[in-house]
């Protein structure tokens, strides 16, 4: 029991000093102004680096993803269909896609698929 004590101690004093060297080494001491502007080829920035980003880009990137993780989701289900209950399987498939279809025609009709206004 004393040798489980001992290791966990040293553990943790090895990892507390670690993390408090790691800490005070990366601080940053000098904020020069050449460091902290954006590089655009050695020339002076003549606008703001940070744009504003259209939220359109980001709706678009979103629905992308869902629809691409529900269609890793309905690819299994092919393979189910061979080894469940024939009735179970259409009934908890056509929720699914009911859900799906509801979702899709909620977005359509919120108008986050029409690119151009």
């Amino acid at each position: 029991m004393t040798t489980i004590m001992i290791t966990v101690s040293v553990t943790l004093t090895m990892t507390t000093a670690i993390m408090m060297m790691t800490s005070t080494l990366s601080k940053k001491n000098i904020e020069d102004r050449e460091k902290s502007s954006p590089f655009e080829c050695g020339f002076d920035p003549k606008s703001s680096a940070r744009l504003p980003f259209s939220l359109r880009f980001f709706l678009i990137a979103v629905i992308f993803l869902i629809f691409d993780v529900e269609i890793a989701l309905l690819l299994p289900m092919t393979m189910v269909m061979l080894s469940s209950n024939t009735s179970s399987w259409m009934t908890i498939s056509s929720v699914f896609l009911l859900i799906l279809i509801i979702g899709l025609y909620h977005e359509w009709n919120q108008g986050a698929l029409e690119w151009a206004n």
